[in-house]
């Protein structure tokens, strides 16, 4: 048996005792995972770093389950506060609340569901990220109407898919200090660039519905923009191997991703759609790359002690 179809026989009598579930899981973008891998790579850099080079399994563990909820309840939100406008856009008008699969009041409770299971988690970790997972919700509630108020709503999401960073320091007893925040800025520099590459395959319809983005605000400059962005990124984290002394690996993984965004360049290049979307996907290998050059830039770093 196919693995297709032994994951079908396995969902098949899900499916029948709860036939909407499809809906939900859409709704959650659970079918779609880039944004949970764009969201744990930076949150993963920032565990190794936090605990240098050596973070427990259960930290690990508990910060990957909080990704995965969050960018649930992150979606599940954004498609409620844009309930109105996502069927003037064309990649966004089947979405479940736009179509009418879910009720609006459904989203809420699925919403409030997914932040009552992120906080379950919160025991588990110090007192201190209790306090800072405020930040985390503010920011990650805030993002989805800002773009009917300001050109930059990819600034919040950066911040909001940051705020992680420094969690993931306090979760491991460490005061966020200057490496910290510049991770912090890197990963904000990282997601604005990529969030306007995800904007520029919707900028017509998003100008006619009225929506704001970085992707309308850059005009034409936005393939030199999001080269400036991806530039300060790289320049960050080559600061941070630097200052933290890691091992030659790292800073081959640093120009291994700029290759990566040389590529992505050539794929917007003509602002077709596809093009600018696939480019966005690429963003996934960029992350992985880093986070490898992270694990063995410390463990490279320690072998010599060994």
């Amino acid at each position: 048996m196919t693995a297709d179809a032994m994951a079908a026989s396995l969902l098949t009598p899900l499916l029948a005792r709860f036939p909407r579930l499809p809906d939900f899981v859409a709704l959650a973008r659970l079918d779609r995972p880039i944004g949970i891998w764009l969201l744990l790579w930076p949150t993963l850099w920032a565990v190794y770093i936090a605990g240098n080079g050596m973070p427990s399994w259960h930290i690990l563990l508990i910060f990957t389950l909080g990704v995965v909820l969050m960018r649930s309840a992150g979606c599940v939100i954004n498609d409620w506060a844009d309930r109105n406008l996502d069927g003037q856009v064309t990649r966004t008008k089947d979405r479940p609340i736009a179509s009418g699969k879910v009720k609006p009041n459904e989203a809420l409770v699925l919403f409030a569901g997914l932040l009552l299971a992120s906080a379950l988690l919160l025991p588990l970790l110090n007192k201190a990220t209790f306090y800072w997972s405020f930040g985390a919700v503010g920011l990650a509630t805030l993002y989805p109407f800002m773009k009917r108020h300001t050109h930059l709503p990819q600034v919040v999401l950066g911040a909001a898919f940051s705020w992680a960073i420094p969690m993931a320091f306090v979760a491991q007893g460490e005061t966020p200090g200057p490496i910290c925040w510049l991770l912090y800025v890197a990963n904000l520099c990282w997601t604005v660039a990529y969030d306007t590459q995800y904007a520029m395959v919707d900028r017509d319809d998003d100008i006619e519905a009225g929506i704001k983005s970085t992707a309308i605000l850059f005009g034409d400059m936005d393939l030199l923009i999001i080269g400036c962005l991806q530039g300060l990124f790289l320049l960050a984290l080559w600061m941070i191997g630097n200052r933290l002394e890691l091992a030659w690996p790292f800073f081959v993984a640093i120009a291994a991703a700029a290759v990566l965004f040389a590529v992505q360049y050539r794929r917007c290049e003509t602002r077709e759609t596809a093009g600018c979307f696939a480019a966005f996907l690429h963003n996934h290998w960029v992350g992985a790359v880093l986070f490898a050059g992270v694990f063995l830039g410390y463990l490279f770093k320690a072998a010599p002690a060994l």
